[in-house]
């Protein structure tokens, strides 16, 4: 897999967002279009403009577009990574699932989790 990609009103915004947040550099950027990846060249986000984008619903409802997929985000410090998506334009979910995770929206209003996991992990980020 190369890539997991978003559709965004504005896919420039978003990835700016991701970009702050993940600490990823553009790996390509095209009018409508942008790719961002990790250092290591592995799998990264693209984002897209979709001039009909409708901000999806979560928790779901049947009357709204629903949720289709969402990114997990393992971090170190939770408080902390909140605190930074905060200050990038993220916003907090009503609902909390655990006690170890935070849902946010992104400023497309996708879904997202910051989490941490017990245990040692190679990398780890969100963290500013």
């Amino acid at each position: 897999m190369a890539a997991t990609t978003l559709d965004a009103p504005n896919a420039h915004e978003l990835a700016q967002f991701y970009q702050g947040l993940l600490g990823w550099p553009t790996r390509k950027e095209e009018p409508g279009w942008v790719e961002i990846a990790p250092p290591d060249g592995t799998a990264g986000l693209s984002f897209q403009t979709e001039p009909l984008f409708t901000r999806p619903r979560w928790p779901t409802n049947s009357s709204e577009q629903q949720m289709m997929t969402h990114l997990d985000i393992e971090v170190n410090d939770l408080s902390s990574a909140v605190e930074h998506a905060l200050a990038l334009g993220a916003t907090v979910a009503d609902f909390r699932p655990q006690d170890d995770v935070r849902v946010l929206f992104d400023p497309a209003g996708h879904p997202f989790c910051l989490f941490v996991r017990a245990g040692p992990a190679a990398q780890r980020v969100g963290e500013g």
